[in-house]
């Protein structure tokens, strides 16, 4: 086989690039492949000698490497090495040549780079990719957005490695400019949020409710057999079976130290919908829960000086939780879901937003049953609030007496579930139609003449004289 026969191009040899790289290999197409470091992509190509991989030694000999027109994918990482890949590349490329960052590249980046590339003639797509390793190996969701007339181009090679729900595949274009990158980082943005969620309910079952790891793990899978059903919640209860290499009587779970890593796209989704003006209530605590985690010595001091603050966890079940959860994993797709209506309409992206529904359904890290729902409240136009579909909304009416029992236990007992907590005050703030913000606009025109509007005229700015009207010397009030 010689190099000027391959079909794909992959920069980038890490965790996702290399199962890319042998992904595609396996569905037939001969791949070249570089990597900064030659070593790395010659340990790749001998260690799996069956996909045919073809290794280029500098950047360049891979655009020799590929059958006009050509396709590359980038796996960098986020930031300027994208950019330094894609400098060194444009001088070479061609009229009708694709090059797809699928990395978790910063949305304005993306849009930046697809602006860059609008007048060379060749083509730049911004694609999410999730699935974590396994799912680059074996099939995982592809989110393309950007340049339009690539898809045609890309699409044969996504669908034939991309994971497949229903008999498709899950793979899908997403929209014009950035919409790809941005429909992974909210994607990311709901799994901060359902990471949260199942890690303070193993808490509220360990600490709150006294089960064992085993019993912990059986709650799960038989969690996992109903309308939880999800990867996360499947790994959980694998989790809480897996005993410490170091001392096999102990759960490994118990020796991980609970400091919580992030890479930004979290943080990112709450940037982009304080930009937009939108409350992602759920996710926003679970940042912030990591952000937390990461003050290990002030946790500690925190936990001894209030030790004895703390009421015990009472009247919930382990039903309870369960339906807690569940409530608030509506609230959090939901939330998602509303911010790329949003931006989609914002920044002309053009998203179908049933479709990323479809598209989560296998192969992201996300992916589950509750996907078949919103896919199917979205498709009858329930793209504002999806917890207050009719199907949804009935769901989460069943389980509120269970939520707000579990929360306010939680409360009582000192055990920390920001997540669930938001989750419901989300709900409540959405669900009140004469909540608190009047006092707020009174004080704002009290102090700054911001102006507010009366119940009564809706839609014109009035001002007031919000300070009492000073006394008389009789002690009767002069007028304001």
């Amino acid at each position: 086989m010689t190099t000027a026969a391959c079909d794909v191009g992959v920069v980038g040899l890490g965790v996702m690039g290399g199962g890319l790289a042998r992904n595609l290999a396996s569905r037939g197409y001969r791949v070249a492949v570089f990597n900064r470091s030659l070593e790395k992509a010659r340990r790749l190509a001998a260690q799996h000698p069956d996909a045919g991989l073809v290794v280029v030694e500098r950047l360049e000999e891979i655009v020799r490497a590929l059958a006009r027109p050509r396709l590359i994918l980038l796996l960098v990482p986020a930031g300027p090495p994208v950019d330094e890949v894609l400098a060194a590349l444009s001088p070479r490329l061609e009229r009708g040549d694709v090059v797809v960052d699928a990395g978790n590249s910063h949305v304005r980046d993306t849009e930046r780079r697809a602006e860059r590339a609008a007048d060379p003639p060749w083509h730049f797509v911004g694609m999410g990719v999730s699935g974590g390793s396994e799912g680059a190996l074996l099939g995982p969701s592809l989110m393309p957005g950007g340049d339009a007339r690539a898809w045609e181009r890309l699409r044969p090679v996504c669908e034939a490695i991309a994971a497949v729900s229903d008999a498709r595949p899950c793979v899908a274009w997403c929209g014009r400019g950035a919409a790809g990158h941005f429909v992974k980082m909210v994607h990311n943005g709901i799994e901060y949020g359902d990471m949260q969620l199942i890690a303070e309910t193993a808490q509220l079952l360990r600490r709150g409710l006294g089960l064992a790891p085993a019993a912990v793990a059986d709650a799960f899978e038989a969690w996992n057999e109903g309308e939880l059903e999800s990867f996360l919640i499947e790994i959980a209860a694998q989790i809480f079976r897996v005993p410490d290499p170091v001392n096999p009587d102990a759960l490994l779970l118990d020796a991980v130290l609970d400091r919580a890593g992030q890479k930004g796209t979290g943080r990112w989704t709450v940037q982009a919908a304080l930009d937009l003006g939108m409350a992602i209530s759920t996710i926003s605590a679970a940042v912030d829960a990591r952000a937390l985690s990461a003050e290990v010595a002030l946790r500690e001091r925190g936990d001894a000086m209030l030790r004895g603050a703390r009421g015990p966890f009472e009247g919930p079940t382990v039903d309870d939780v369960r339906d807690a959860l569940y409530a608030s994993r509506i609230a959090t797709y939901s939330q998602g879901f509303a911010l790329l209506a949003t931006a989609s309409a914002e920044y002309g992206y053009g998203t179908q937003l049933p479709e990323v529904a479809r598209i989560w359904r296998a192969g992201c890290i996300i992916r589950a049953r509750l996907l078949d729902e919103i896919r199917r409240a979205l498709g009858n136009g329930e793209d504002r609030c999806l917890a207050f579909a009719p199907t949804l909304h009935a769901e989460i009416v069943r389980r509120l007496p269970a939520w707000r029992r579990v929360v306010a236990a939680a409360a009582h007992a000192g055990l920390p579930v920001p997540a669930l907590a938001a989750s419901l005050a989300w709900l409540d703030t959405l669900s009140t139609a004469r909540g608190s913000a009047d006092l707020i606009q009174a004080q704002r025109d009290s102090f700054g003449a911001h102006g507010y509007e009366r119940r009564d005229r809706p839609g014109e700015l009035v001002h007031s004289a919000w300070q009492p009207a000073p006394a008389r010397p009789d002690g009767s009030k002069k007028p304001g």
